[in-house]
């Protein structure tokens, strides 16, 4: 089975940095009964790319940034 996120495109001349990661993803989900707790080594994997670029320029890391946005929305509204 292809991956669906293999076919993101960025600008139509740039595929997304994370695409091959976000598969990994979505095949270690599909073969644990998504699971999500026995693919937390690919997740990491994800999160490590994501890392590498800057905010905007992974589609597939949108997720993660908005995650990172809620978080320290939570922590400033706490101090």
């Amino acid at each position: 089975m292809d991956c669906i996120c293999g076919r993101v495109l960025m600008d139509m001349s740039q595929k997304d940095p994370c695409q091959k990661q976000a598969c990994e993803i979505q095949k270690c989900l599909q073969a644990n009964n998504y699971m999500e707790s026995k693919c937390e080594a690919v997740i990491q994997e994800l999160r490590r790319c994501c890392a590498q670029y800057p905010k905007g320029r992974s589609v597939v890391c949108s997720g993660f940034e908005k995650e990172d946005e809620e978080r320290q929305k939570l922590k400033s509204a706490s101090q």
